[in-house]
């Protein structure tokens, strides 16, 4: 069996979202579901396959809806874990059976088996959704599920599960919104659809505007905007390189990287990962500092940040005579480091990519024309970069 790329790294223990694709050969633009698996796949929830193609027909077996679980969502333990007969300890995806049981989200069978190959029907997909948020319906079971056309086929198990599901607006049916389809198996666009609506509703992220989302019943909506409060982390990275080095006097343009998620108490996502930071490296008192003064979210979106680094003091000291090669390896520098290390070391071979943004290094030669030695600000953007937000951010969810 060729298995979707996820569950090859699933297999041999790699991350999926160093391979993260969200564009698919069978996947059009036009497609009912793209908007779901895109998202899906930028979070490293989904994969696709070596070959490019996403194959969104194809069913989802119970243990691949348990390695997706377990990526969706992160809760504690509800119960302890036991050992299915048919799920071997060194079965692909024990471990992710193991995580979605004691998480609450998968059951087994009777006779302690999980039938983890079995292709799971689109009703077991929505209990096993609002059983793992723990969600109940209100009002009544079967006047939500009046909604559709062939309720009478919902098994009685389900019942009441699938009506919290409905009235929280995690029911995605295409191509007719009254059919459930309950006893169909679920393909990889349904349950990526499933999925993320129960993500949008448990505010872990931003509704996508779809004509086969179920809307009936009550549901809590979705708030559109959400306050980032001052002091809020913001963890950021710089793949460029590995150091930045400064004179303390030099100001420097600068973009960083959102390294991880930045969510609210609730789970709620508001700046994602990816997301750019703008801004620059400026004098400050005994060494140089990161002042943001732009947010980029994915989405495009553009936000005025008041945000700033610790003072970083750590210096590197450049003498008459080092190597250029060894100083600049994995580093950059600013206009002004670039400037001193070559008026010190008298070697101008210093590339124009290794060079922030800044003033010209010719007019500033005449600063260090003469010296044996200069102490640069030495920067690690991965750890010393990191900054906090100095007023409330107001931010958009849709």
């Amino acid at each position: 069996m060729n298995y979707p790329l996820q569950d090859k790294l699933i297999k041999v223990g790699c991350s999926p979202l160093s391979l993260a694709q969200t564009a698919f050969s069978d996947v059009s633009s036009n497609y009912w579901a793209a908007q779901f698996i895109q998202q899906l796949s930028q979070r490293g929830i989904i994969a696709g396959f070596p070959d490019s193609s996403f194959r969104p027909e194809e069913p989802v077996t119970r243990a691949q809806f348990a390695a997706m679980v377990n990526k969706a969502f992160q809760k504690a333990q509800q119960r302890q874990p036991i050992s299915f007969a048919d799920v071997p300890s060194n079965y692909w995806a024990s471990s992710a059976i193991q995580q979605a049981y004691t998480i609450g989200f998968l059951s087994g069978y009777p006779s302690n088996r999980f039938e983890p190959n079995q292709a799971i029907p689109r009703e077991q997909v929505l209990v096993s959704l609002a059983n793992g948020l723990e969600y109940s319906p209100s009002g009544n079971t079967e006047s939500t599920l009046q909604y559709f056309n062939d309720a009478s086929n919902i098994a009685s198990y389900a019942r009441s599960p699938i009506a919290a599901a409905t009235q929280k607006q995690i029911v995605v049916n295409y191509p007719n919104v009254n059919f459930l389809n309950p006893t169909a198996t679920a393909t990889r666009a349904q349950v990526a659809a499933f999925i993320y609506q129960a993500l949008v509703s448990s505010n872990q992220a931003s509704a996508i505007n779809s004509p086969y989302v179920v809307a009936v019943g009550s549901t809590t909506p979705t708030p559109t905007s959400v306050t980032i409060a001052q002091g809020t982390a913001i963890p950021v990275k710089y793949d460029k390189a590995e150091k930045i080095l400064v004179t303390k006097d030099e100001t420097s343009p600068l973009t960083l990287t959102v390294s991880q998620n930045v969510v609210t108490q609730d789970g709620a996502v508001v700046i994602p990962a990816g997301s750019q930071v703008v801004g620059q490296l400026k004098p400050a008192t005994g060494g140089s500092q990161f002042v943001a003064e732009k947010l980029v979210l994915t989405s495009g979106q553009e936000y005025q940040l008041n945000a700033t680094s610790d003072v970083i003091t750590k210096t590197e000291t450049v003498k008459k005579g080092t190597s250029v090669s060894s100083i600049i390896k994995n580093t950059v520098l600013g206009a002004g480091a670039a400037t001193a290390v070559s008026a010190v070391t008298g070697d101008r071979a210093i590339a124009t990519e290794e060079v922030l943004g800044g003033a010209g290094i010719g007019a500033l030669v005449g600063l260090f024309f003469g010296k044996n030695s200069v102490d640069l600000i030495a920067i690690d953007p991965n750890t010393d970069l990191q900054m906090t937000i100095n007023q409330n951010l107001l931010v958009s969810l849709r």
